[in-house]
């Protein structure tokens, strides 16, 4: 990690040994990225690669490596995919040959699953634990899959699509598509879903303006959501005071809640983004709905939805800030955001603070999702990463 990587390069080609080859191979598989970043970045990278090429104790060596006033990374790499591959060794493919745009996990046949979606019109799904594939693509799809989402219906797991021109449900333990919900007249970049009136329902936008809510037991229409004027770029949604709400972004920037029983918005827009805000999480923040959001303008901003106002901003990233999403990690809320910057960064919300170093990897990340166990899910590129959340790292700054 302290090596000048000229030097390093500049060393004979490995023999025949086996351990030496797979090292020069972790040690060039992101060479353009990790050859001029400072040692504490190169040794995330490298460590990362070492799971890529399907070696765990080198990971785990590598990222013990001492730095010189940096800490030994307190995150471990849990598995990771491969979408390029070395002439001596096989890497473990995601299997995507476009970029990766969202991420979910759920449950399927008794195990916990991350389901991943991708340009390259295919949806794709691995057991959490091994990151081994289960089953077969879902490839039926006539477009990008711009987002997933997931709800029990019927007491079977079903995974919800959205992409160019279509909103598709499906079973996820058959692979069948079960329905199209009706309405979308364009490109569809986010979904939601929540329980309205004992339904599991999902919400959906699309480029008319429209913000439809359907039930997916029958796949009709059963509601709208009004009072907007631009384009949805992101949903979440939570309860409160016992009745299902909507928090979304839109692309001229402002934050809005509704009420997913009327379908009426909840007081006035909140001003949110200089530009298109991509990104939103919700949260409950010592009894009060909070919402965190992510955009164009590399900020990330909470806001206070009982008082309609921002209470916090968190600034680090260089770029689009393209996916935001909250996790409880040794019981305080923790924030998780990832741009087009190739890093991924954890969040104190309350304090407003950056919790140790970002993560570096060697894509623009542009889905998360936090399991309730403390498993990251990361989106890089064509890729797929799981690491664990549980070990944090002590804060940086006063």
């Amino acid at each position: 990690m302290n090596a000048d990587p000229e030097r390093v390069l500049g060393l004979p080609a490995p023999a025949a040994d086996s351990d030496a080859r797979l090292i020069a191979a972790v040690y060039r598989a992101s060479l353009d990225v990790h050859r001029d970043a400072p040692s504490w970045v190169r040794r995330q990278l490298l460590a990362l690669d070492a799971v890529r090429y399907g070696d765990r104790e080198l990971s785990a060596r590598i990222a013990a490596v001492s730095v010189e006033d940096v800490d030994t990374e307190p995150w471990r790499v849990l598995w990771s995919t491969g979408a390029r591959s070395d002439p001596h060794f096989r890497m473990n493919p995601s299997g995507h040959t476009g970029g990766v745009d969202a991420v979910v996990t759920t449950f399927s046949d008794g195990r916990h699953v991350v389901v991943t979606g991708s340009k390259d019109r295919t949806v794709r799904v691995r057991d959490l634990e091994t990151g081994r594939p289960v089953g077969g693509p879902m490839s039926d799809l006539d477009g990008r899959v711009w987002a997933l989402a997931t709800e029990v219906v019927d007491g079977r797991p079903c995974v919800v699509t959205a992409g160019d021109w279509a909103v598709l449900a499906w079973d996820l333990a058959t692979r069948r598509r079960t329905g199209e919900l009706p309405g979308i007249n364009g490109e569809v970049w986010c979904l939601g879903t929540a329980v309205v009136r004992g339904r599991p329902c999902v919400l959906a936008g699309d480029d008319d303006v429209s913000v439809r809510v359907w039930d997916l037991a029958g796949g009709e229409q059963v509601g709208e959501l009004t009072g907007h004027d631009d384009f949805l770029m992101a949903i979440d949604t939570l309860v409160i005071d016992d009745r299902p709400h909507a928090v979304g972004c839109t692309s001229g920037g402002k934050v809005w809640q509704w009420d997913l029983t009327t379908g009426q918005p909840v007081g006035e827009p909140l001003p949110g983004h200089d530009g298109e805000a991509w990104a939103v999480a919700t949260a409950v923040v010592d009894g009060r709905a909070h919402a965190i959001t992510a955009g164009h303008d590399a900020t990330v901003r909470v806001w206070d939805l009982a008082v309609g106002r921002e209470v916090g901003r968190l600034v680090g990233h260089e770029g689009t800030v393209s996916a935001v999403v909250t996790a409880v990690i040794g019981g305080e809320l923790r924030v998780v955001t990832g741009g087009s910057d190739g890093t991924v960064c954890l969040w104190e919300p309350a304090a407003g603070r950056q919790i140790g170093r970002e993560l570096v990897f060697p894509a623009p990340v542009r889905a998360l999702t936090v399991t309730p166990e403390g498993s990251l899910v990361v989106g890089f590129g064509g890729d797929v990463a799981v690491l664990s959340l549980h070990a944090e790292p002590a804060p940086t700054g006063p």
